[in-house]
């Protein structure tokens, strides 16, 4: 074999593994630490949190899982406000501050259970809306007006223990919870045929009355 055929095929050689190289750099995806994914099909499910892992185009399926902290607004005011355990009606407003727990586990049940929705902070508060609005309610609940407002952090404390649980299941950590409003539900929004409402509008009218005698008698005195 002569020099030129070896040069030929080592030059075929050097050229074959570039190409190689070039196709694998283009099919080898790198997880962030803003954007984990998990890769399915040939070779079973792998997480991949740090590092990559080759995908190969047809054999291969990605989701992609965001590892950032979410904020995700929920306000219940006029008909759809809380009602108190003493039947009053009180507007709130609260963030939720969630993200997908950085263990793999919890990756993979997020991509399971949310797919896509975890990079849309819109979508994802769509599918898990529900589960904050009942812990609110649960809580407020068990709670009178006043005590909603002079007990702000037991309130969210025990919304944040109500939820937590649930939002576990797919694959979501709550960091935490604020309480960004709070204040009594506008009189037009108690509806008397209502029984709940009825009986927070008994209470509440006598308590204006109550306090517009004593308020009354405190300047005539004066």
């Amino acid at each position: 074999m002569t020099l030129i055929s070896i040069a030929s095929i080592a030059g075929i050689i050097l050229v074959g593994l570039f190409v190689l190289g070039l196709i694998l750099t283009r099919l080898y995806r790198r997880a962030t630490k803003e954007v984990s994914f998990v890769r399915t099909g040939f070779g079973g499910e792998k997480v991949i949190m740090n590092g990559g892992a080759l995908v190969l185009p047809v054999l291969h399926e990605i989701i992609p899982v965001n590892m950032n902290t979410l904020r995700l607004e929920v306000r219940r005011a006029a008909e759809q406000a809380l009602i108190t355990r003493d039947r009053m009606r009180v507007d709130v407003m609260a963030e939720f501050y969630v993200r997908v727990k950085p263990v793999g586990e919890s990756i993979a049940t997020a991509a399971q259970t949310l797919g896509m929705k975890t990079m849309s902070p819109d979508q994802l508060k769509e599918l898990v809306e529900g589960k904050f609005v009942d812990a609110l309610r649960a809580v407020a609940a068990e709670m009178a007006m006043e005590e909603l407002h002079e007990k702000r952090v037991d309130f969210v404390q025990k919304v944040q223990q109500f939820v937590s649980e649930d939002l576990y299941k797919n694959g979501l950590e709550l960091e935490s919870v604020s309480l960004t409003g709070l204040d009594q539900t506008d009189f037009k929004f108690f509806n008397p045929q209502n029984a709940f409402d009825a009986e927070g509008l008994t209470r509440l009218t006598e308590t204006i009355e109550v306090r517009r005698k004593k308020r009354n008698d405190i300047e005539q005195d004066t």
